[in-house]
Formats: C-alpha cells, structure tokens, sequence
C-alpha cells in the first residue's frame, strides 16, 4: 500500500469513478474539502491510498479503468491491473491492512443484476473482520431481502438515529434494522446505515424503471450495470442523483471520522 501514516478507515472509488457522471474534477474537489488519505483504488497492480487531489489523475482515465471487488481484487494486484474499489474490494484492502472500517455510499445487495445476484458486498460484510458505513442498499435492489439476508447471518444492522431503513434515494418500505447505532464501535460483521433525509430525495418512481432499463441494456453489451443506471437517474433528475450520492458519501465520511477516533 503506497500511503503515508495508516488511516484509519478507507472509503471506496467506484461511486467517485464511474458514478457521479454530472461532477465535474473541480467541483468534487471544493465539495470533498479535505485532503486526508483514506480513498483507495488500485493503480497498475498497487493499492493506492491518497487523498482526493491525488484521485483525480486517477479519476480522468475513468473510461479505461475496471470495478473491483472483493473476489477480484487479487486477481487484479497479480495481473497489475487498474481499477476503482467497490464496498467489497474495499473492505478487502481494509483485511489486509487491519484498518477496521470501509466507508460507502448506495452499497450493493440481493437483485437480478448480472454476475450480482448476490452482491459482493453481503459476503464481504459477514466475512471480513471489517465493519461498513453505508447510506443504504441501491433502491433498484430488493431491501428487505438484503437486510434480512444479512441479519440472517449474524450481521448487526444498525442505523443512525433510526432502526429503520425505507430507501436509498427514493422513498421505499420501511425495513427493521437490527437497532440504532449507540456509539460502540463493533469490529466486522457490521452494517452501519445513515440514509438520505427523507426531504431531500428523488420522487418520480418511473426514473428507477428507466434506470433499471438502462442498466440491463448495458448488460447486453458486456458493460457495467450501476454506471449505466446512475447516468439515467443522473440525467433525469438534472444531476440532483448525483449530488445526493456525493453529499452522503461525504457525510458517512465524517461519521468514520467520529466512530474511528474511539479506537
């Protein structure tokens, strides 16, 4: 790993990679507004930490670089390949170099997309001794059955201030959680969720149906399903999906912040 002190959480680049396609270098720059080492990615074969100034020489290749999870970042390290880190691959990193905690944004769950029945990220949750900070599973998942998948598992779900979970950018089922985070930091088969204020989300449900299809078109062509489908919510809620995601990344950032300066 090519850093400099070890952090103490790391947070994943997929979402700042291939995610955010209404977010310019400048503005994710001025809107990330600090200049720590805890993004990771991977860059010919090497983990890389750095900070987001560092990320954006990283970033402009974006159409050339690959997603890695957690069952492919070895694979990638040996065929030094490049590629951003999703939850998972993140929290593969985190198990290698006993940093305790990955930080995310819509994480990934329990669906009909291909190759992610069931996303990387549930294996890796229960698996690795590394707890996750998430804002939610993406809506075009099943919620309820990623939650009770993992709860089924011996996983604690908590969330922040709520033991509850209805959504990641729109309003969905409300789906019980495991209880509400009380500032015990727990190490690995973990979950914590801190969701988008209610008043801030996305309204028009039809987007999803259109993004959903834009992913499975994307499919077809051997390309990536979540790119395809941000971009169509992206465009169609005139790059407010866009903001949210990078706003809530932000701020489970600043919650790894406030739970890692307990251990």
């Amino acid at each position: 790993m090519k850093t400099g002190n070890k952090p103490n959480f790391l947070v994943e680049t997929a979402l700042l990679t291939h995610g955010l396609s209404s977010i310019c270098n400048e503005q994710l720059v001025k809107s990330w507004d600090n200049t720590d080492s805890n993004l990771a990615w991977i860059e010919s074969g090497n983990i890389i930490v750095g900070n987001i100034n560092e990320f954006l020489n990283f970033r402009n290749r974006a159409d050339s670089l690959i997603r890695i999870d957690c069952f492919l970042l070895e694979n990638t390290l040996k065929g030094k390949l490049s590629g951003a880190l999703t939850a998972s691959g993140t929290m593969a990193v985190c198990e290698k170099y006993n940093i305790p905690l990955a930080v995310t944004c819509g994480m990934g769950g329990i669906g009909d997309i291909k190759g992610e029945e069931l996303c990387p990220d549930l294996p890796a949750i229960y698996k690795l001794p590394v707890a996750l900070i998430a804002t939610s599973p993406k809506d075009m998942l099943d919620i309820k059955a990623t939650i009770e998948w993992l709860m089924s598992k011996n996983v604690t779900v908590l969330g922040y201030k709520s033991d509850s979970c209805n959504g990641f950018m729109f309003n969905g089922e409300k789906v019980k959680l495991s209880g509400v985070y009380n500032g015990d930091f727990l190490r690995g088969k973990t979950l914590l969720l801190r969701q988008i204020p209610v008043n801030k989300r996305l309204k028009n449900l039809e987007i999803i149906d259109l993004a959903i299809k834009a992913g499975k078109e994307a499919e077809k062509k051997g390309m990536y399903y979540h790119p395809a489908a941000n971009a169509v919510i992206d465009k169609l809620s005139n790059g407010l999906s866009s903001l949210l995601q990078l706003e809530s990344l932000i701020v489970n950032r600043n919650w790894a912040y406030e739970i890692t300066r307990k251990i």
